[in-house]
């Protein structure tokens, strides 16, 4: 009899996938095999602590010697103790250096000086005036004021303001530039206006006072 195969039961079919099977297998293997790391086992230790016993440092209790204290000096002058009904030969005179009588201090007040200085009015009943007006006052400084040469050079021109105070008397004092264009202007305003003759005073309540008075001087080039 005969014996006959399954044509399923035929491996010779399916050689083909086992032999892909295989490979993939050892490809895997010899992949695993290259990947595959290996580390050398080491012994890592802390170390050990030690404890050295090192003895307690005693400190010595020092006593501090106690200085006996020094003797009291010896008295500068020696006293002499005398019964009562002892006098003393050489016995200085011992004066009362109480007051038996009441005393009196006269004090005698103090004197301040006061300087009476006179008050300086800006506005006042009759304003001081230049002699002869206000026409005699431009002919003066158009007479007397020199051009400086610095602001003649420059070509400075403008108004020096300069402020001054008439006196009771007349007399002009105090004088100050209160804005000036500068160049030797302002110096030379200042100059001319000190050089001035006695104001007429001004008066308040027909009293002559002091006024401050503020004068503009323009310097212009021809």
């Amino acid at each position: 009899m005969e014996l006959k195969k399954s044509p399923e039961a035929d491996l010779e079919k399916k050689r083909g996938l086992f032999l892909q099977i295989g490979l993939v297998v050892s490809l895997a293997v010899v992949f695993v095999a290259f990947e595959w790391k290996t580390y050398d086992q080491q012994d890592f230790s802390l170390g050990q602590l030690k404890v050295e016993d090192i003895p307690e440092e005693i400190i010595p209790i020092t006593k501090q010697e106690e200085k006996p204290p020094p003797p009291p000096p010896p008295p500068t002058q020696e006293i002499v103790i005398v019964e009562d009904d002892k006098v003393i030969e050489n016995e200085a005179e011992i004066q009362d250096t109480e007051v038996t009588q009441e005393t009196v201090v006269e004090v005698q007040p103090v004197k301040e000086e006061v300087i009476d200085e006179p008050e300086i009015f800006l506005i006042v009943e009759e304003m001081p005036g230049f002699p002869g007006g206000e026409a005699q006052l431009v002919k003066f400084l158009s007479e007397n004021i020199k051009y400086p040469a610095i602001a003649r050079e420059n070509g400075i021109t403008g108004t020096v303001f300069v402020t001054f105070v008439v006196g009771p008397d007349g007399t002009v004092k105090d004088v100050k530039v209160l804005r000036g264009i500068g160049g030797g202007c302002d110096e030379e305003a200042k100059r001319v206006v000190m050089a001035m003759p006695k104001w007429k005073a001004g008066k308040q309540r027909g009293k002559p006072v002091s006024v401050q008075y503020n004068l503009p001087i323009r310097f212009t080039l021809k």
